[in-house]
């Protein structure tokens, strides 16, 4: 059912109660600085003929478009929430007064074998500013080792077939002290899913999943996952269970029928993917790993009070000065090569802060930590629409210090922008998806060379997630020369752009069309997609398929934002 026009009312519709936020004892912990003024909750605004034109991202650039009055909305985020006052302390209180669990001083013993694993570069995005969130959590982790006498221990990033990361990646991620300490004894390293020595199958959930981890995890007295939730698909068990699992593992719920049966990655309780995971953590439970969670939220604060605030702004606020500010920031990238553009938007550093951190038992945290992102992200939105557009920025999970191929542009709007709802997605169903970014036909020759195959091989055969599965899956994730580069460079998984494929194949069963506004023509259209040169065609094509005078909702993302639509 499509909205029906309303007039030009800007209204605040955020989910959830308090601002407040806790540490992983439950207590009330202090925010950061004065607080003159609540951050405001996100809205909806119904676009009218005053509305000013509003901004999208458009990969590694910027456009303004004005919106067709009266059957038009916007979804606007809610305003960061202030951080912790104390980081450092909260992290100490959420170890030493866990959730469901004894004090982490209390399982820590010397002789034992420890195994600290941690989510890599794919997130948070853009990066955090130093230091990082898992810097602070695992210094403070290595502390109370320390006291406690433990000498074997080892660092993992959780990459499960990710690409690995590179000595300055995690001297970033998690400061020199650690990678000076660790790395040079061989005690902090990259995930390797397919080291055959390195990998043990622990046994199949009731559903005949198999359950596939890192030897050296599973062989600890101890493992204790650090987490950053950015949004709530991530941490639970989905942390182990997929981040220090391999192919074997993975492939069970990164499917298609998976992916179709998840009603949002955004929200577990409708989410296949999850449950999933789930059966594989009752697994672990079974085999007697024992699991410390700590996870962390933050705010949505990417761009700070610098001189990106602007992206953040709602645009009929804008002042002279963020008019000013946006088109010198405009101007100058439109006017750099593509290279040089990419390198200062990835050199950004954003100013998040810590707003939660829980720690403890896995599904117990999980579930104070989930609440905590909805607190941050949730907007309510009343009923569904024919249309909705979004504007995809220069970094998604995949891309950081490298490029947004095709597949990710497929994978950011289908896979993750249009997921992110709660109860039912922003669309309706049989409506259009509209998608700015320019999608060249340009890849990382060192990050994702399967991809580059995927788009020139399978994407020419089919765009079909069934028959890409069934017909190529297989031979890719099973390649010899992937699998080197996966383990001695830097590259992703050879079956990684499958997966990718297939974390959009709910959007692609349920909309009629998607285009993409300012993308290469060809490379649109060995996506499977439509190709429009302006905003005002893409609605145009649209409407052909929906009738006339269809209703649109831009999700202005980021900063991040959910939508809780009824």
């Amino acid at each position: 059912m499509s909205q029906q026009p309303r007039s030009h009312q800007p209204r605040s519709t955020a989910s959830g109660k308090s601002a407040s936020t806790n540490s992983g004892s439950g207590k009330p912990a202090q925010r950061r600085g004065p607080q003159p003024a609540a951050p405001r909750p996100g809205l909806v605004l119904d676009v009218d003929r005053s509305t000013p034109p509003v901004l999208l991202h458009s990969g590694e650039q910027f456009r303004l478009e004005r919106l067709p009055a009266g059957r038009s909305r916007i979804i606007y985020p809610p305003e960061p929430l202030p951080g912790l006052e104390h980081p450092n302390e909260a992290i100490r209180e959420a170890l030493l007064n866990p959730v469901e669990s004894d004090p982490l001083p209390a399982q820590l013993f010397s002789g034992m074998k420890l195994t600290i694993a941690f989510d890599d570069i794919s997130l948070p995005l853009p990066k955090m500013r130093r230091p990082d969130i898992r810097q602070r959590v695992i210094e403070a982790v290595l502390d109370l080792a320390a006291d406690a006498g433990v000498d074997d221990i080892h660092i993992i990033a959780a990459l499960a077939l990710h690409r690995r990361m590179t000595e300055s990646e995690l001297r970033y991620c998690l400061g020199d002290r650690i990678y000076d300490a660790f790395a040079p004894r061989g005690q902090l390293y990259n995930h390797d899913a397919e080291d055959p020595d390195g990998m043990v199958m622990l046994g199949e959930t009731r559903h005949g999943e198999e359950v596939q981890l890192s030897k050296r995890a599973a062989e600890s007295d101890l493992i204790i996952y650090v987490n950053i939730n950015l949004v709530s698909m991530d941490g639970g068990w989905k942390s182990t269970a997929t981040g220090l699992s391999g192919y074997q593992g993975i492939r069970h719920h990164h499917n298609v029928k998976t992916m179709r049966n998840t009603k949002s990655f955004m929200d577990q309780e409708n989410s296949e993917l999850h449950r999933s995971n789930w059966r594989q953590g009752d697994v672990l439970k079974s085999a007697g790993i024992n699991i410390f969670q700590i996870e962390t939220t933050v705010n949505n604060d990417l761009f700070g009070d610098g001189p990106l605030s602007v992206l953040a702004k709602r645009e009929w606020e804008w002042s002279a000065r963020d008019r000013a500010t946006f088109l010198g920031v405009k101007t100058g990238l439109d006017r750099l090569p593509s290279n040089a553009r990419r390198k200062v938007l990835h050199s950004w550093e954003a100013p998040y802060a810590l707003t939660s951190v829980h720690a403890g038992q896995v599904e117990a945290v999980h579930k104070l930590t989930t609440a905590e992102v909805y607190k941050q992200q949730l907007v309510s939105v009343e009923g569904q629409t024919d249309i909705v557009l979004y504007g995809l920025p220069y970094v998604g999970p995949y891309n950081v210090n490298s490029i947004m191929n095709p597949i990710l542009v497929m994978c950011l709007g289908l896979g993750y922008f249009f997921n992110m709802y709660k109860g039912k997605p922003v669309v309706r169903e049989g409506g259009v998806l509209i998608m700015t970014h320019p999608t060249t036909n340009e890849f990382h020759p060192v990050h994702h060379p399967s991809y580059i195959d995927f788009f020139e091989q399978v994407l020419s055969e089919t765009t079909d997630p069934i028959q890409i599965e069934q017909r190529f899956e297989t031979s890719f994730a099973t390649d010899e020369w992937y699998r080197h580069l996966y383990r001695t460079s830097h590259a992703y998984h050879g079956v990684h752009p499958f997966y990718m494929w297939y974390w959009g194949s709910h959007a692609l069963e349920h909309l009629s069309q998607v285009i993409i506004v300012g993308g290469d023509p060809a490379t649109v259209r060995r996506l499977g997609f439509r190709p429009a040169s302006t905003l005002a065609d893409a609605l145009e094509m649209a409407s052909d398929v929906l009738g006339p005078d269809p209703s649109i909702t831009y999700v202005k993302n980021p900063p991040l934002g959910m939508a809780d639509v009824t």
